[in-house]
């Protein structure tokens, strides 16, 4: 009997997991991971260990907590703050997947002899024709989280089960549902682990301190202040605080760039200004869940943000450099992930760092 340990977040989603290994005839184990500081009022960790103990209880499997909290702060929240000071908009969740729940994590579990980890994320993997793992996209659309996976390496996919990969959402529900699972109607988590239901702009200020200056038109009137370049993410149109003032038009404004070095944000008006749309993208850290990967490839698909829409990419590989051209695209943010796709099939990702449009560098 294969042994398989599977990360049990106190979600439905790792608790059908859990229930369809087991009814598979797996050996199953469940292991709880304490990324955060439970005494924080606003984190969720001890009500999630709760109900992962209710399942792991009701589906009679033998169930351990782990604490990663030491490693969640030097390898994902360390990261999250570096890229705020840069007044980047980064995505901690794939850098969690990649430092703790498929390395920390897998490291911890295959000491304990286990054949396999498994996780509740909607995504699959399949053999490829010399039998090397390939990762895929979940069945359902509207949950596939193979763009929170793509900075995985092949050696950490090839000992991963994704139960309910080939299922939807609803679907899940009504396994949990049927088997009377205690969380069968818990609500999905939304937002950043750590940060919860706060104000998130209250939360950064913990621990950085943001420096004043000018919100600037892209013709360079001053038309407000801001109270830090972190606060604010590329394609925002909310929290602003400059209304309608610096133009007659009674369209909303939106941030559309960054001047570091002036340390002004620069904002448009309209959500089809030219100015939020970019076709060319410059990024870095290139990874791919593939074992066999020919950067000789031209043309593919690509997501900048998650659940958009696949978009046409001519690809460029530059030594670690990874050089995206499309048409234009919307709100294109650094410091975010640009994901590649063979049809169902994740290639890999990097991290955006520069946006053109029409060969000029914007200002992000």
């Amino acid at each position: 009997m294969k042994k398989v340990i599977v990360g049990l977040s106190g979600g439905v989603d790792s608790a059908v997991s859990a229930l369809l290994l087991k009814q598979n005839g797996y050996d199953v184990t469940a292991i709880f991971m304490q990324n955060w500081d439970d005494n924080d009022e606003q984190c969720t960790a001890r009500v999630d260990y709760e109900d992962a103990v209710k399942v792991a209880e009701k589906i009679d499997i033998p169930y351990y907590s782990i604490n990663f909290e030491k490693e969640y702060k030097e390898k994902v929240f360390s990261y999250f703050l570096s890229e705020y000071k840069k007044g980047r908009t980064p995505n901690p969740d794939i850098m969690c997947n990649k430092e703790i729940k498929f390395k920390a994590f897998l490291n911890y579990a295959l000491k304990l002899g286990a054949d396999y980890i498994a996780t509740g994320h909607y995504a699959r993997t399949k053999k490829d024709e010399n039998g090397n793992t390939l990762l895929l996209r979940g069945i359902d659309n509207n949950k596939d989280q193979s763009y929170f996976l793509s900075a995985l390496s092949n050696e950490q996919i090839k000992d991963v089960i994704f139960p309910i990969g080939e299922l939807t959402k609803p679907e899940v529900r009504e396994i949990a549902k049927k088997y009377d699972l205690p969380n069968a109607n818990r609500k999905d988590s939304t937002g950043i682990c750590f940060i919860g239901e706060r104000d998130f702009n209250e939360f950064l200020s913990q621990f950085l301190k943001g420096k004043p200056g000018n919100i600037v038109t892209t013709e360079g009137e001053i038309i407000g202040k801001h109270t830090g370049l972190m606060f604010h993410t590329i394609g925002q149109r909310k929290g602003l605080g400059i209304g309608g003032l610096g133009s007659k038009s009674s369209e909303p404004w939106f941030v559309c760039g960054k001047d570091l070095e002036k340390n002004e944000l620069i904002v448009c008006q309209g959500k089809n200004n030219i100015n939020l749309f970019s076709n060319k993208l410059i990024a870095s850290n290139f990874s791919t869940p593939m074992k066999d990967f020919n950067k000789e490839i031209s043309f593919c698909t690509a997501k900048f943000r998650y659940r958009q829409k696949d978009i046409d990419v001519k690809v460029q590989f530059e030594g670690d450099k990874l050089i995206l051209t499309y048409d234009n695209v919307k709100s294109v943010t650094p410091g975010q992930q640009a994901v590649l796709y063979q049809g169902d099939v994740c290639i890999g990702s990097a991290v955006i760092d520069e946006i053109y449009r029409d060969d000029i560098r914007l200002k992000l």
